[in-house]
């Protein structure tokens, strides 16, 4: 990467000069094998992804809720492994690695790290745990990228049949980029599973001319036949 508040390999800093043995064990932590960090740096999920895409040897493709990080979405719990894909199974610990065929139209470069698309991961995080998480997941994914629901389409008819299809499309028929923290989402969905209509996310308020106010940040607009008839706060 480049940055000293990166996570690096040892001998890669050592070959170019600037680490050695002992200032690697006495001012760095080893986060896997010849990967490490700086005493005293935040573990976040995107220097987790950048560790275990460095243990790979680069041969890996961060993938998941790591890649999800990578793409600026928020809410994704540090203490969570990174997650790759790759070819070969194997074990680490701390690094989820999951086997997949990718696609060209799967993968992208973020800060030069091969990672998977916002579409492939939320067909991936879509399949993945109760129907509730994975939604949460996608939505935060969305709001962080722009992620539309349209995105996935493609994916879902080269998987057919595959494991998790039917809660994916279950969550993609949910799914709102509106929703900007996981109690949004959770809520809009205990709203939707009462019986209410679908709740509007992200509200512009505009004047009587149609000038521009504000956001109602938060807050969803329950519609009914004649106009809104409830309203709900979100947070």
């Amino acid at each position: 990467m480049g940055d000293e508040t990166w996570p690096f390999l040892g001998t890669e800093a050592r070959a170019a000069g600037r680490a050695s043995k002992r200032t690697l064990r006495s001012q760095y932590v080893m986060l896997h094998r010849n990967v490490y960090l700086p005493r005293g740096q935040k573990l976040t999920p995107v220097t987790r992804a950048v560790g275990a895409w460095l243990w790979s040897g680069r041969a890996a493709t961060v993938s998941g809720r790591s890649a999800a990080a990578l793409h600026g979405t928020r809410w994704i719990d540090a203490h969570l492994p990174a997650e790759l894909i790759r070819s070969q199974a194997c074990v680490a610990d701390g690094i989820v690695v999951h086997r997949a065929i990718l696609t060209a139209e799967d993968v992208c470069a973020v800060r030069g790290i091969p990672t998977t698309t916002p579409a492939r991961i939320a067909f991936d995080l879509g399949r993945r745990d109760s129907p509730v998480q994975a939604i949460v997941a996608v939505d935060a994914l969305a709001n962080a990228t722009g992620l539309e629901s349209v995105d996935l389409e493609p994916l879902v008819q080269r998987h057919r049949g595959m494991r998790g299809i039917v809660q994916l499309r279950r969550v993609m028929s949910l799914m709102d980029r509106g929703a900007e923290s996981p109690p949004e989402t959770r809520t809009r969905l205990l709203l939707i599973a009462a019986g209410f209509p679908r709740p509007r996310t992200q509200i512009l308020v505009c004047d009587d001319r149609g000038y521009f106010i504000g956001r109602l940040d938060g807050v969803a607009a329950v519609a009914g036949r004649g106009g809104v008839r409830r309203s709900a706060t979100l947070d």
